[in-house]
């Protein structure tokens, strides 16, 4: 049994699935426990939609996207790439709503570089919560682009402003930004929206919950009344149903989601007593075991980032961190660095939590617990992707 292979060694460490009544920062175990518990076994708001598997060789793509698709080993289309990419091309709005690591990103990159292709002139704006994930979809749209003549743009904050400038000022066919950047280049006479046919809002909730709603509204604004609207989101609130009423025309509903979490994340507490130390003894205990091959750990504050990052380091493991205060080049450098195997421990605040791609992820540790159950949803989701196994551990004290 899984729970006890780490009893023997180490007699103080004991996993938990029945939470006691302590009190934590922001709740008790036993609603970590509840977390858990409804993880496991709850079922979507939407049904998801039945689909055959399909495979990209028998859609109707130019020949060059077609090539792009094969060299980077895609073969059979998931559901929401099933659903979505046919009502794309037919030019219809879409709202895709699915649990992360889906394959959303390519069911709205591949039609995109379809219409690109086949009329030079059209122009995309895709908005992303943070820059990492901006940066993860300039990376897919990129590589599905191949050697084409498709441009684009980047624009995030704390990059060079002027840079951007520059690549907007080179009329792009795509611009994928977050929010704020994007804001700051319209009011600056830099970026003009008149001309786009399509935007793209990918993570909707995630820049709802950061209070993006507003500069999204006014960056929506400057975008032509004729226009393809894509919105994609892993949750729809009342909030949401607003903005999507006043985003997108007729809309495709396309629901694929299929549960909060995969069932194949095994989801445990590890409890740890108050003395001092003991709480980083036991992630410390946890890491030197041969399980723990990739792990993301996950702390509530920048400085508690650093602060575990830097006791591991000190104990001598490799690791990396990422969190807000970092700048962006630092916190290109540790995703590649985690991507890559350079170190096997990445620690981070939520800004990791969602969109992030980053595969063989074997176990997510909450080391502090998530202030809300959606938090605790995206966290675990980093792990377990692409139907591997994986495990999500919550600390908690005793």
């Amino acid at each position: 049994m899984y729970l006890r292979r780490f009893r023997t060694p180490y007699r103080n460490f004991r996993f938990s699935r029945f939470g006691s009544r302590n009190q934590s920062r922001f709740g008790r175990v036993g609603d970590i426990h509840q977390f858990i518990k409804k993880a496991a076994v709850k079922t979507a708001d939407v049904l998801p939609m039945p689909v055959d598997e399909v495979l990209f060789s028998s859609l109707n793509l130019p020949e060059s996207l077609k090539m792009t698709i094969s060299s980077h080993g895609y073969t059979a289309l998931t559901p929401i790439q099933a659903k979505g990419i046919p009502a794309i091309r037919d030019g219809k709005d879409v709202i895709g709503i699915a649990n992360t690591g889906t394959g959303k990103t390519a069911a709205f990159l591949i039609p995109l570089v379809e219409k690109i292709i086949k009329d030079s002139s059209y122009k995309a704006l895709v908005i992303s919560p943070t820059r990492e994930l901006a940066m993860q979809t300039r990376d897919e749209l990129r590589k599905f682009s191949g050697r084409m003549a498709i441009y684009s743009a980047f624009c995030v904050g704390q990059l060079s402003i002027r840079e951007q400038i520059y690549q907007v000022r080179q009329n792009p066919h795509v611009v994928v930004g977050t929010p704020g950047r994007l804001k700051d280049l319209i009011n600056r006479g830099v970026l003009k929206l008149g001309s786009f046919k399509m935007i793209i809002l990918d993570e909707a909730d995630q820049m709802l919950d950061m209070g993006f709603i507003h500069d999204i509204k006014e960056i929506i604004s400057y975008l032509p009344a004729i226009r393809q609207s894509l919105f994609f989101s892993a949750t729809v609130s009342a909030r949401i149903n607003q903005l999507i009423a006043s985003f997108v025309k007729n809309p495709v509903i396309i629901s694929v989601k299929t549960g909060e979490t995969l069932s194949h994340i095994k989801q445990d507490l590890v409890k740890h007593d108050s003395k001092i130390g003991a709480k980083m003894e036991k992630l410390t205990y946890l890491l030197k075991n041969e399980e723990f091959k990739k792990v993301l750990v996950f702390g509530r504050t920048k400085h508690g980032v650093e602060r575990i990052s830097r006791d591991l380091f000190q104990k001598g493991f490799k690791v990396t961190s990422i969190h807000g205060n970092k700048a962006q080049f630092q916190r290109q450098q540790a995703i590649r660095m985690f991507k890559e195997d350079v170190v096997k421990i990445m620690i981070a605040t939520d800004v990791a939590a969602r969109g992030l791609d980053i595969p063989n992820v074997s176990h997510v540790i909450n080391y502090d617990i998530p202030t809300t159950y959606e938090d605790y949803i995206h966290r675990i989701g980093r792990t377990g992707r692409a139907n591997t196994p994986g495990t999500a551990l919550t600390f908690v004290e005793e």
